[in-house]
C-alpha cells in the first residue's frame, strides 16, 4: 500500500496535476513494484498565505508524502527517490531544488482497510523488495 500526498502552490499544482499524479504512479510502480491499479493520490494545492518555503524555492516547490506499509528496502525506497526527481524534472521541468520527498513507513497492523488491520489483508502484491 502507498498513500501520497502532494503539495504545491495553488497556481502551480492545478494546471500540472494529471501529469505530476501519472509520473508519480509511474516511479510508485516502477520502484516499488506495486500494481498498477493501486493508485491513492491526493492533491492539496494551497494559498499563498498558507503555503511557506525557504529561500532558494521557487513558487514550483512541491512536497511529496508517500505513506508505506513498512518492508521496503533501502534501494527500493532510494531508487524511488531518484525515479521521482528525475522524472518529474524530465516530464514536467520542475528543477529537483523544487522538489522535496518525504517517504513514512508504518507496521502493517497500523492501517485499517478495507474493513480491516493491514496485517491482516490477502496482498496480490509484495512488500519487501
Amino acid at each position: 500500500m502507498a498513500q501520497v500526498k502532494i503539495y504545491g502552490l495553488k497556481e502551480r499544482l492545478n494546471p500540472v496535476k494529471e501529469k505530476l499524479s501519472e509520473v508519480i504512479h509511474s516511479c510508485v510502480v516502477e520502484a516499488l513494484q506495486m500494481p498498477a491499479d493501486k493508485k491513492f493520490q491526493r492533491f492539496f494545492p494551497m494559498d499563498r498565505e498558507d503555503f511557506y518555503y525557504a529561500p532558494g524555492r521557487t513558487e514550483a516547490y512541491t512536497v511529496i508524502e508517500i505513506s508505506l506499509f513498512e518492508g521496503r528496502s533501502t534501494e527500493s525506497r532510494k531508487r524511488l527517490i531518484r525515479l521521482l526527481f528525475e522524472r518529474i524534472q524530465d516530464e514536467l521541468d520542475i528543477s529537483p531544488q523544487d522538489v522535496e520527498i518525504t517517504i513514512f513507513e508504518t507496521p502493517k497492523s497500523n492501517w485499517g482497510i478495507r474493513g480491516l488491520p493491514g496485517d491482516e489483508l490477502q496482498l496480490n502484491y509484495k512488500v519487501k523488495v
